[in-house]
């Protein structure tokens, strides 16, 4: 009988031995899972910033000596698929946080889920107050969740009203307006503080209707709105209508030009892929190419070289809530998640659209050094320019190309 020496004997006890739980634990990536709408191109901006931020994270060594990978769920813009991407994440795949969120209806509906995998969530996405009005309300259970962006419906709206009575009503010399945005959650918060703000501005609102976000023919709600004598269209989107909206206004020449929030506005193909069609619309933004922070003009340009595209709105957000995430860990040594969110309530991070921090519902605050709306216009050739606030304004407004000055 030939005996193993005692070399090869341990050698194929140590290969033979299972890895301990907390060693595997230690040496295992640190997983993040993304829910989003992945066919839209807030999505797209979403995977490929997290992504981004992924890859600085890990050529730095990671956090505490793990690295960081991305798993991806679907959650279209359906309550129902976005209560599967959550559960599929936290239960199946086990990610350590949840960064993404798209429509405020589908995050509602995903609150409970991940209140019970007690799963930290960075939103990127929606904006109604509701969301997190739930840490307020029922702190122990939700306080996993956060929202890095964008800011809040009701602070858009305040932020809105300002841009019609300072450059709706003080520049363009327009007081009647109408206001008009899809039947959304989002946007039913935002709305009646926004009539309320531009009446309380000085301004008229002559007509205010919301339509379903399927709504294909416009031509109604646009004679409505010329029959109303308004003068200037305040717009609240985020769905598929917009291009559909935009399109229609142009062929029609409807003699009100328009502006407001509108997320589709934001992709930067939007002017192109209507052919020029949105010269002159007005949109709401939470970042642009300009020195807002010391980040601001190297992630533009870093995201463009890397994906061809423009960056959208949850691209900052996104990009952000990876490292504000990865900071959070570091310092609370592990990623548990009632440690994790200790350490994110101190947060206080250099963003992309602003300085990074949280109240005390886990809100992104908004105004001054913090996240702001910044409204720019869609000009000849395709090109975007800011025209408000005037402080950071690069060009002049114009009106629509068939209505005079």
């Amino acid at each position: 009988m030939k005996f193993r020496s005692l070399p090869t004997l341990a050698l194929a006890s140590a290969l033979a031995m299972p890895v301990a739980p907390a060693a595997f634990a230690q040496s295992a990536p640190i997983k993040i899972g993304v829910p989003t709408a992945i066919q839209l191109q807030v999505g797209r901006d979403t995977q490929d910033a997290v992504q981004m931020a992924i890859d600085e994270v890990n050529a730095k060594g990671g956090v505490l000596g793990r690295k960081l990978e991305m798993v991806v769920a679907d959650e279209t813009e359906k309550p129902e698929a976005g209560i599967n991407a959550i559960k599929k994440l936290t239960s199946e795949d086990k990610v350590d946080v949840l960064i993404g969120g798209f429509t405020s209806g589908v995050t509602l509906a995903q609150l409970p889920h991940i209140s019970r995998a007690k799963t930290v969530y960075l939103g990127v996405g929606a904006a109604s107050p509701a969301i997190t009005q739930r840490v307020s309300k029922d702190y122990e259970n939700y306080k996993y969740i956060f929202r890095v962006g964008p800011i809040n419906a009701a602070e858009q709206a305040r932020q809105l009203t300002t841009f019609i009575s300072d450059f709706v009503i003080g520049e363009l010399g327009i007081k009647d307006v109408a206001i008009v945005g899809e039947n959304a959650k989002w946007v039913q918060d935002l709305v009646p503080i926004l009539r309320k703000g531009a009446t309380d501005a000085g301004a008229d609102v002559r007509f205010s209707e919301l339509f379903d976000t399927q709504t294909s023919d416009f031509s109604p709600l646009f004679s409505k709105i010329r029959n109303s004598g308004a003068g200037f269209i305040v717009v609240v989107l985020a769905h598929a209508s917009s291009d559909i909206f935009a399109k229609q206004w142009h062929d029609g020449q409807v003699p009100v030009p328009y502006g407001g929030i509108d997320v589709k506005a934001m992709d930067g193909d939007f002017c192109e892929r209507l052919d020029g069609k949105a010269v002159s619309h007005v949109a709401g933004n939470f970042a642009i190419r300009a020195p807002l922070t010391s980040k601001t003009i190297p992630f533009f340009d870093a995201f463009k070289e890397r994906t061809g595209r423009s960056p959208v709105y949850t691209a900052f957000a996104s990009y952000d809530s990876v490292h504000i995430y990865a900071e959070a860990v570091a310092r609370a040594g592990k990623t548990d998640a009632d440690a994790v969110v200790v350490e994110l309530e101190k947060t206080s991070y250099e963003g992309i659209p602003g300085l990074i921090e949280f109240d005390e519902s886990h809100d992104v605050e908004a105004g001054g050094k913090h996240p702001n709306m910044l409204f720019a216009q869609w000009q000849p050739d395709c090109g975007r320019e800011v025209v408000f606030p005037k402080h950071v304004r690069t060009a002049e407004p114009i009106s629509p190309p068939w209505l005079k000055k």
